[in-house]
C-alpha cells in the first residue's frame, strides 16, 4: 500500500523505480543462473576447452600439430625475417621511449 502511494507521486519517479527494479531483477537472474548447474552441452563444451588447455600446456604449443604445421611455421618465420630484418619474431617487441627534452636551446 505504501509502495502504491509512492509510485503515484510522479511519472518520473515511477519510471526511475521501474528501471531500478528491472535492473535488479535482471542482475538477480544472472546470479541465480550461475548458481545452477550448467546444462549438459555447456558442461561438455567447458570440459573440452579445459582439456585442450591442459594438452596445450603439456605440448608447449598447438595440440595435434603435425610436421606440416611446423614446416609452414618455420617457412613463414624465415620469410618474415627476410622481409623485416633480424630478431625473434615469436616474441612481442619491446619499445623504449626516451623522455623529450623541453629545455630551450640557444639560437
Amino acid at each position: 500500500m505504501i509502495l502504491h502511494q509512492i509510485l503515484r507521486l510522479s511519472s518520473v519517479f515511477r519510471a526511475a523505480v521501474a528501471i531500478h527494479l528491472r535492473r535488479n531483477i535482471g542482475l538477480s537472474a544472472v546470479v541465480f543462473n550461475k548458481a545452477k548447474e550448467l546444462d549438459p552441452v555447456q558442461k561438455l563444451f567447458v570440459d573440452k576447452i579445459r582439456e585442450y588447455n591442459t594438452k596445450s600446456k603439456q605440448a608447449g604449443g598447438p595440440v595435434d600439430a603435425g610436421p606440416e604445421f611446423q614446416k609452414d611455421m618455420n617457412e613463414s618465420l624465415a620469410r618474415l625475417q627476410r622481409a623485416y630484418g633480424e630478431g625473434d619474431l615469436t616474441k612481442f617487441p619491446e619499445f623504449k621511449f626516451e623522455e623529450p627534452n623541453f629545455e630551450e636551446t640557444p639560437k
